[in-house]
């Protein structure tokens, strides 16, 4: 017999079709703000899949898979936007000076081939330290700081000065978006840009697909839920459904000295620096993967935040849990293996297809009937010594 909160047996996954998804989706660029191609990618998968979705007027898609109850629904997110720059000055030299889109280093910047977006083309090109050449500069190469101030792109055209650059439609503002350079091995290990967060999301439509292909049973509503600005901490703010109760992050998990997260299991966190993610729904992940024998780890993240984050800061009252793929170097040059792409796509079906939290959640206020109870009186450690009596505390009188 199969235990309600378990769900049903899991499918075998059509990994073909994650890594194809993950592949078209890393050549499409979508730095924050330049996304609508991604969008419109994702869009078509979804239709292929028959999945029902909508777009926001800036490009979230919010999808619907069919319950046997419409409520308490829940939503399972993953980004479609990507780290990027922006031009902001064309300098005399004939070079761009730049400033990044989203949170991360310019030292996995240098060396970088990437294309430019102009009002009317794209304009290829190259990010490189201010002093590169050790046969010009000598050991200068390598005591220059690190910094975006100290890194400029070397576009491809014949230009050294501002004006050629202004007369070949180079601007302020222009979109940048570097190449992700894919590399997938034979033994698994997938390396490239922007796994963060293309391989979650080709993890989500592909445990869509299973949904579809084995007409697997959902107990509530389901809505596929992808976000265009979670690099800049937006995300998920808007584009939730008010009846949604539950929400699953999917996002890249750091795989690093002093964490616990490994590149060949998912992540079940447990906390980020936005604060702890929902009692219930987090152990409900944990419970799932171990009954499914899903390899999973449970982490902190010190320096991290995502979709969930900015749902709750919006206003949301909903439950919230983040899972990732683990992986190496983030905001990098990114590595992860096909072990924990493979298992986040199995928690997330395992998580789809079993009991909600708490049939209370269907509405946004309530008795105490139903509740949801993390201690029993009966559970709580008992001092080893009495405590004194209320009176005690008070001294003489």
């Amino acid at each position: 017999m199969n235990d309600p909160a378990r769900g049903i047996p899991l499918p075998a996954i059509d990994y073909a079709y994650l890594e194809e998804t993950m592949l078209q989706l890393l050549a499409i660029p979508s730095p924050v703000g330049l996304t609508d191609a991604a969008v419109r990618y994702t869009a078509g998968r979804l239709e292929v899949l028959g999945i029902p979705y909508e777009i926001t007027r800036r490009g979230a898609i919010r999808a619907t898979l069919k319950g046997q109850a419409a409520q308490p629904a829940r939503a399972v997110v993953a980004h479609l936007d990507t780290l990027g720059a922006m031009v902001k000055s064309l300098k005399p030299n004939g070079r761009l000076e730049i400033v990044p889109i989203g949170h991360w280093s310019a030292r996995f910047a240098e060396g970088g081939r990437l294309t430019i977006f102009t009002d009317h083309g794209q304009v290829r090109g190259t990010c490189l330290p201010l002093k590169t050449s050790g046969h010009a500069f000598g050991g200068e190469i390598d005591t220059q700081p690190v910094g975006w101030e100290h890194v400029e792109i070397r576009v491809d055209l014949p230009v050294d000065d501002h004006a050629g650059l202004e007369a070949a439609g180079l601007n302020v503002g222009d979109w940048i978006a570097f190449d992700p350079q894919p590399e997938i091995q034979p033994d698994g290990y997938i390396n490239s840009r922007y796994l963060d967060d293309k391989a979650a999301v080709a993890a989500l439509l592909t445990a869509c697909k299973a949904v579809r292909d084995h007409g697997l049973p959902l107990p509530v509503d389901v809505h596929p839920l992808l976000t265009i600005t979670e690099e800049i901490g937006s995300g998920a703010s808007a584009a939730l459904h008010g009846e949604i109760a539950e929400m699953v992050s999917l996002d890249i998990s750091i795989a690093a000295p002093g964490q616990n997260t490994s590149e060949h299991a998912a992540t079940i966190c447990m906390q980020d620096m936005s604060g702890p993610f929902d009692y219930h729904l987090t152990h409900k992940l944990i419970a799932l993967a171990k009954a499914h024998g899903i390899a999973h780890r449970r982490d902190i993240f010190r320096y991290y935040r995502s979709d969930s984050a900015a749902a709750v800061e919006a206003g949301n009252d909903l439950r919230t849990a983040l899972i990732g793929f683990g992986a190496d170097a983030s905001h990098a040059q990114e590595r992860t293996h096909r072990d924990a792409l493979e298992a986040l796509t199995r928690l997330v079906i395992a998580y789809m297809t079993s009991e909600p939290v708490a049939r209370r959640d269907c509405r946004s206020m309530g008795s105490l009937d139903g509740f949801t109870e993390q201690l029993c009186p009966g559970d709580m450690a008992v001092p080893a010594t009495p405590l004194p009596a209320p009176e005690s505390f008070l001294g003489e009188r």
